[in-house]
């Protein structure tokens, strides 16, 4: 039988996931900021299998997989020259990291225990938009495009494996869809029911209930309440979590069986906030990382919220 060779990545990344098995004293609170490597420029952030958090890089496209418990963590996905990760998602199912990939116009696929690559897509060559963000359904994940009015899907296996690149194809966005100058199609998330997508428009502060067979959306009714600057969402049951960046606030909204409306149930906030763009779960806590978009260098973090 082969020895397996470890790097020394893997071995720090193995030790991470050692130490987040291991329960904490109750009396251990989980901290409500944990740093990030200087120069990381972080801008999503997607919870795995327990207490680990993975964030992206906008420098390079390198994953961090975080420890939510203890504050620590590692490097799971070495960054590359050329590369960006933005939204992230993971699936389930698979273990797979989904990071889209921003102007480069390209997506890539990770395995979560091991940082290696399993699939890499391309959907455009360059000044073709921003792949922004993306969601993994049952039969799919879809990618939003912040500059066309478009979302791209990448057919899911039965088992879970992501298609090849021949399979991908191109939703263009219509029905109610606004499509006006500076990003558009930001944060994307599902319904409970797993069969319609929900977008978000930064640009316009709406938020849109889309049909992934057609493409046609239909404009949610938030009750004359705003979602401009609307960045990452994260949806647990009939909540929906809209991260709204330069606001400093993450917007709580409870969602209608038919999603035809939402209503704003609260904006939650912290003085640890520093333009946060992507929010995750763990427990009762949000976890949202700072991109500090716009502001003085300073140490990139990800804030805990109770929620």
């Amino acid at each position: 039988m082969r020895a397996r060779l470890w790097t020394f990545p893997m071995l720090l990344l193995a030790a991470v996931l050692l130490f987040a098995a291991v329960p904490a004293r109750a009396s251990q609170p989980f901290p409500e900021v944990i740093g990030l490597p200087d120069g990381f420029n972080p801008e999503g952030i997607v919870a795995g299998r327990g207490p680990i958090a993975y964030v992206g890089s906008l420098a390079n496209g390198a994953i961090y997989a975080a420890d939510l418990r203890r504050g620590t963590g590692a490097i799971l996905v070495p960054g590359q020259t050329g590369r960006v990760a933005v939204g992230l998602e993971f699936d389930r199912k698979t273990g797979y990291i989904y990071a889209a990939g921003g102007n480069t116009g390209t997506a890539y696929v990770y395995d979560s225990r091991t940082g290696a690559e399993v699939a890499a897509y391309s959907f455009f060559g360059p000044g073709g938009g921003f792949v922004n963000d993306v969601v993994v359904t049952r039969d799919a994940a879809y990618f939003t495009n912040s500059n066309q009015p478009v979302l791209y899907r990448v057919p899911l296996e039965r088992n879970g494996q992501p298609a090849d690149q021949a399979a991908v194809t191109t939703i263009t966005l219509g029905g109610d869809w606004q499509q006006v100058s500076g990003f558009n199609a930001n944060g994307i998330e599902v319904n409970r029911k797993g069969d319609t997508l929900i977008v978000v428009n930064s640009s316009v502060g709406m938020l849109y209930a889309v049909d992934p067979a057609t493409g046609v959306a239909s404009a949610i009714d938030l009750g004359g309440e705003s979602v401009l600057n609307g960045d990452g969402l994260l949806r647990i049951g009939n909540t929906l979590y809209v991260v709204r960046n330069r606001l400093n606030i993450i917007a709580a909204f409870t969602l209608a069986d038919d999603l035809r409306s939402a209503t704003l149930e609260q904006n939650l906030s912290s003085p640890n906030f520093a333009v946060p763009t992507t929010v995750t779960s763990f427990g009762r806590a949000l976890y949202a990382v700072n991109a500090r978009f716009g502001l003085p260098p300073g140490p990139f973090t990800i804030v805990r919220v109770e929620r």
